[in-house]
Order: C-alpha cells, then structure tokens, then sequence
C-alpha cells in the first residue's frame, strides 16, 4: 500500500530570479531587402498614379523566405496630429473632423493614426504626445516628439522585457554617403524617384543612441510600463527618444537623432499631381515627412541609417523573470523504509534476502528513486525523477527539494 506525507506550507518556499540573455543584430538584418519584409496594405487607386505602401516594415535575423527565419522587430513611422509638419501639410478638415491635405503629400491620415495608437497603447489617450524626457510636460517644443520612429520588438527576443542600461543603437545622423534616399518598389516604373540629398552639417559618423542612467531614474507610465529615456552617449543631456521595457518599445524623435535640414531636390511617385509625379525641394523635416509614403520612408530609414555591413547595429539584454515553488520532502529516520512492492518480502511476509542467514534479522530498508506530488484527493499530479538510487534506513534523515520553475 502506497504511503502519503503531507506537506504543509512550512516545506514550501516561493522565489522570483532572473535570467539575463545578451541580444544583437546586425547592419545586414535591417538594410537588407530579404531580411525586410513589407506588407503591402495601403492602395491610393487603381489607375496609373496609383500608390502601394506598407504600414510597418518587418526586420527578420535572416531570408525571410526560410522557415528557419525569426522576427526580430516591426519599425513604423508617426506623426503627432498637432505637429508642425501635419499643420503645414494640413488644408483644413472636413464637416466630421477628419484631417485634409493635398494631393502633393501622402499617407498622412495614416502616419497620424499610427501615432495615435502608440500613444493609446504606451500614453492610455489617443491624443497624448511623446516627450523626451518622458517626464518632461512637453512645456518645450524641442521635448515633444512630432515625427517618431517606433521600433516593436519580438517577444521572442524580449522575453519578460528588457534590462535597464542594457541598450545600445549605432544609426548615422547623415544619410550624404548614399547618392540615393533608397525609395523605390513600389511606384509606377515611369516615375523619377532619385532624390539627390544635400548635406548640411559636416557630422557624417555614427552617433550612439543608449538609456544610460535609466537604472538611478526609474520612470514608469501607468499604461505603458517602466520607461526609460534614450540619450546620446556622446551626450548624455540630450534626450532623443523613449524605451519602454516591459513592452518592448523603442521611439526616436527623428529630428534630434537625424538632421532635419538637408536638403532634398528631386522627383517622388508619391507626390501625386496631374503628371502622376511632383518635384520636391526641400529639407528632411517636413518635406520629405509629407510627400513620402511609409514605405519611402522605412526604406530610407533602413538603408541609410544603420549601416549595410556585418556589424552590430542595435544590442541589449532581456530579461526573463523565472517563479521557482521550492517543495521540500522529508523523510524522517522511521520513514520509507519499506517498499509497497510485493516482491520486497516473501510468502511468509518477512523481507526477502539474497542472504538466507540474513532472514528475519536484516532490517528493511529501500532505494529512493521518484518523488510524486498529489492533490488532497491523492491524485497525481507531478514527477520528480532522482539522477541516481538515494539509500533510505532507519539510521537517516532524507530531505529532497523539488523545484518547479514556470
């Protein structure tokens, strides 16, 4: 017969630990064309002017034509309703309060909507701004956030979030080392869309974008979570986006991180007239924010702002919270020393022996070999299997710990 023990809140212990994974991506990952994948969900018409674009793009560690390929992230652009590039692209609205622009600008509804459900989902209002620092009052217009590029990673990277001070991103301020803004793919082949861009500022290195010092300035957003303030590590002062850990949500303010004045000269298929094409002429903001498509723009981001080579472009450790329940089994010196298998012991009900002068004079004694937890009701529930035989007597005190991790 089968002997049962009954543990008690004393032999149980909780605990909580965490596993730290060290993550990076490559240049390749984000600037390659088959390692991003574009949806193709917006369609402006069905004649020759028409315009096909994604909404986000979607960064895979490798051909995402392969099984074996993983999504890393979503990146996707937004534009704050109340921004100074909607305003100048804007010509009123109509009796429903719907946003109205001309037909030389494109996707901006969408690039609004966009922003707003990330501020519905990070902020808990549709018609929050982003400001960085996260808890500056946006009583700055250099601390609000109008032109944002969101970067959702993966859980599979992610796991429970993302460890505070962990993260890094290497982009280029300057896209001048590229005679292209990379836009392309999705126009009519007719269309011109060599954008020649004129560099401003000298600065063409790379910049280092990280959330030092977000472990001593804890921040949290009610609906959002822990959120941290991404800075220049070349300048720690200077505030140019957001990260929120539990979610796994990164945002750039794409006028600190990017110079926002170079100048664009050229023709864009997005920029719908009456020829099915417009000049442009311009600078980065807001320029290029209003006449290009998501897609224009995630393609420029992605090819001109990272890199194209081998190395790490974006690095960070996530952070995977392990609940551990610690069961403590004991077995007192009088306990389970005998084996409910009917072969321990002989017809004569005395334990059987290889030894026959050892018969009736050996004392019982037995192997440890599995562990069972069961219900009140005695129904099994769970399995501890011993890595080798433990010897259980009457002249020892056995305490075997089971732990379950979930």
């Amino acid at each position: 017969m089968t002997t049962y023990k009954t543990i008690t809140s004393d032999d149980i212990r909780t605990t909580r630990t965490n596993l730290n994974q060290l993550i990076d991506f490559v240049e390749e990952d984000i600037s390659g064309s088959t390692t991003r994948k574009k949806f193709q969900v917006f369609v402006t018409s069905s004649g020759t002017t028409a315009v096909t674009s994604s909404l986000f793009h979607t960064v895979f560690d490798q051909d995402y034509t392969l099984q074996t390929s993983n999504e890393i992230f979503d990146m996707t652009f937004g534009l704050f309703s109340g921004s100074n590039t909607v305003s100048v692209a804007s010509i009123g609205q109509d009796v429903n309060g719907k946003l109205l622009f001309p037909e030389t600008s494109l996707m901006m509804r969408e690039k609004v909507n966009i922003y707003r459900q990330f501020a519905q989902h990070l902020l808990g209002n549709a018609t929050s701004q982003f400001t960085a620092p996260f808890s500056n009052p946006a009583s700055s217009g250099y601390d609000k956030i109008d032109e944002a590029l969101f970067f959702t990673f993966k859980r599979l990277f992610v796991r429970d979030g993302i460890k505070r001070e962990s993260f890094a991103m290497r982009l280029y301020g300057s896209s001048s080392a590229h005679p292209r803004l990379g836009l392309g793919g999705y126009h009519a082949s007719t269309y011109n869309q060599n954008l020649h861009v004129t560099r401003i500022h000298p600065a063409t290195g790379s910049m280092i974008v990280t959330d030092v010092g977000a472990a001593s300035n804890v921040e949290r957003s009610q609906h959002g979570g822990d959120v941290g303030n991404l800075v220049l590590a070349s300048n720690t002062s200077k505030k140019v986006g957001l990260l929120f850990y539990q979610q796994g949500i990164g945002i750039l303010d794409v006028k600190k991180v990017f110079d926002p004045t170079q100048h664009i000269t050229g023709t864009i298929g997005s920029c719908l007239g009456s020829t099915g094409s417009a000049g442009i002429t311009g600078s980065f903001i807001p320029h290029l924010m209003m006449s290009a498509s998501i897609d224009d723009l995630l393609t420029h981001f992605a090819e001109t702002r990272f890199g194209s080579g081998s190395q790490t472009f974006l690095t960070f450790q996530n952070n995977t919270q392990i609940n551990s329940t610690l069961i403590f089994c004991r077995a007192t010196a009088d306990e389970f020393n005998f084996s409910s298998n009917p072969t321990y012991t002989d017809g004569a009900g005395k334990i059987a022996v290889i030894d026959e002068s050892q018969r009736g004079i050996q004392k019982s004694f037995s192997f440890v070999t599995t562990i069972g937890l069961y219900d009140a009701n005695e129904k099994l529930l769970a399995v501890a299997k011993l890595s080798r035989p433990v010897e259980k007597n009457d002249e020892k005190d056995l305490t075997f710990r089971v732990r379950l991790d979930f």
